[in-house]
């Protein structure tokens, strides 16, 4: 068979005092706000009803920091998988807001010629290809239970935006996945998992902290 339940989580909070676009670059990690909102996603998983199997969380350290009180939480090893990583991006450790914002210096305006793809970074299409694969590798991977996939904002609305079939291309401004997030995904037919996936949950544990939060590690 395969598993009931694939729950995408948000990593939490990033320590980034200088609130640049961080994307991939290595050593930013989770502030200590982060490191309760990630807690409180892992207590919210570990109180529901279900039985857990697989945890996998992206590469980069901020989400396997996230990873770490899931595991710990739901008695897993964490997993990498590089295909559920951040996209890449031209702005990364760079401004997006106020007068040193990227986007206003003309050196940059080749990266805004076409939103729809985005031609700043990765394709839209590429990041709900390879984060579809994830999934589903991750959902065939065991017999039975859920599995919890450790992920950030983009991918995880790129998923979100296919599964409901709605155009990829979007306002960045109006996600719906805020810092450790859950989004639930269940199958259309269990016995039939040709069928694909579709969306049953979303909930956000950390709300609580979330109201002045530094939240512009990506577009």
């Amino acid at each position: 068979m395969v598993a009931r339940h694939i729950h995408l989580v948000r990593h939490g909070e990033v320590f980034n005092p200088d609130r640049v676009l961080y994307g991939r670059i290595q050593g930013f990690g989770l502030s200590e706000k982060g490191m309760r909102m990630a807690t409180l996603a892992a207590t919210n998983l570990a109180g529901r009803d279900r039985t857990f199997s697989k945890l996998v969380a992206s590469p980069l350290q901020r989400t396997r920091e996230s990873a770490e009180p899931i595991a710990l939480a739901l008695g897993l090893d964490i997993t990498v998988d590089e295909r559920i990583i951040e996209p890449f991006n031209a702005f990364e450790g760079r401004h997006m807001r106020g007068r040193e914002a990227a986007w206003m210096n003309p050196k940059f305006w080749k990266y805004l010629v076409n939103p729809w793809r985005p031609s700043w970074g990765e394709p839209y299409r590429s990041i709900v290809n390879r984060m579809m694969a994830a999934i589903l590798d991750a959902a065939h991977s065991v017999e039975d239970g859920d599995v919890v996939l450790v992920s950030h904002q983009l991918p995880i609305w790129m998923v979100n935006r296919h599964l409901s079939h709605k155009s990829l291309a979007h306002f960045p401004g109006r996600r719906e996945c805020s810092l450790s997030s859950i989004t639930t995904l269940e199958w259309l037919n269990r016995a039939d998992p040709s069928r694909g996936l579709q969306i049953v949950g979303y909930v956000e544990p950390a709300a609580e902290l979330a109201g002045d939060s530094i939240d512009v590690g990506a577009v």
